[in-house]
């Protein structure tokens, strides 16, 4: 995988995220309050909200649009309402985070 450096972990607070643009769009890399690492597209799957602005809470980030919740890990939109968006293998080495941008570059296509 083409692993691209993106930041420090300790740039992002617990429970936040932080938006990085790539050529495919934005990513929001969000940390939960157990320190995991999460990245997915930032774009609610039913209005294209700011999922980086939304709360996250457990394994999962609630749109600040319409209230939906979409897990950090699947990326699927949880309850009743039906969705997803992708998500983007993430690594923590030593509190240096890094996404791999080439799965974006293959789904894009």
């Amino acid at each position: 995988m083409n692993w691209i450096e993106i930041g420090h972990i300790d740039d992002i607070p617990l429970r936040g995220a932080r938006c990085v643009k790539t050529p495919q769009g934005k990513i929001a890399v969000f940390r939960t309050a157990e320190n995991e690492v999460f990245a997915i597209e930032d774009h609610c799957p039913h209005k294209g909200g700011p999922l980086s602005q939304g709360i996250v809470h457990g394994r999962a980030v609630t749109c600040p649009l319409h209230n939906w919740v979409i897990s950090l890990e699947s990326g699927k939109a949880l309850g009743a309402d039906e969705g997803e968006v992708r998500t983007i293998p993430v690594r923590c080495e030593d509190g240096a985070l890094s996404i791999a941008l080439e799965n974006l570059m293959v789904a894009a296509e």
